[in-house]
C-alpha cells in the first residue's frame, strides 16, 4: 500500500494549472457531497435512532474513513469532519426541501464532473483516477493537505 504523501504527490502532477486547480476546489467537494447525497437517499431498513434509518452513505463513509485512517490520522480527522458536514447537509435537504435529495445530487454530480473534465482539458492531462481508481479518494485528501499546509498541520 502506497504512502499517502506519495499518492498526494502523484495526484499533484496532473494538477498544476491554476484554472484546473480552482475548478477542483469547486468540483471535488461537490462530487464528494453529491455521492454522499445519492447514497444517503438509499435507505436500509434498519432504524438507528428516533425514526431515522441507516442509509448507504453512512455505510460507505465508514469504509472511506477506514481508508483515510489507514493512510493518515490527520487526514482522517479532516475528512471525518467534512463527511459529517456532508451528512448534515443531506439530512437538512431531505427534511426541508421538497425536491428529492437524489435529484439535487444527480444534478450536482453531473455538473461537477463536466467541470472536472473541462479542467483536465485545460491542464492537458488525463484525470488521475483513470490510471488508478484510488485517486477518487485522493482528490479530497489533496485539497485537505492544502488546507493543512496553510494551518501548519502535517499530513
Amino acid at each position: 500500500m502506497k504512502k499517502i504523501t506519495i499518492l498526494l504527490d502523484e495526484y499533484e502532477v496532473s494538477h498544476q494549472n491554476a484554472t484546473n486547480e480552482t475548478i477542483h476546489w469547486i468540483c471535488v467537494p461537490s462530487i464528494f457531497f453529491s455521492i454522499t447525497g445519492l447514497l444517503y437517499s438509499v435507505k436500509i431498513p434498519l432504524q438507528i435512532f428516533d425514526g431515522h434509518y441507516l442509509n448507504l452513505a453512512i455505510v460507505a463513509l465508514i469504509l472511506v474513513m477506514i481508508y483515510y485512517l489507514l493512510k493518515s490520522i490527520s487526514l482522517f480527522a479532516g475528512m471525518f469532519l467534512f463527511s459529517s458536514f456532508c451528512l448534515a447537509i443531506c439530512h437538512y435537504l431531505e427534511v426541508h426541501i421538497s425536491f428529492p435529495l437524489w435529484g439535487i445530487c444527480l444534478i450536482i454530480f453531473t455538473l461537477a464532473w463536466i467541470g472536472q473534465f473541462f479542467g483536465h482539458k485545460i491542464e492537458g492531462k488525463k484525470p488521475s483516477f483513470l490510471r488508478d481508481i484510488q485517486f477518487l479518494l485522493i482528490g479530497p485528501a489533496w485539497l485537505m493537505r492544502f488546507i493543512y499546509n496553510k494551518l501548519g498541520i502535517k499530513v
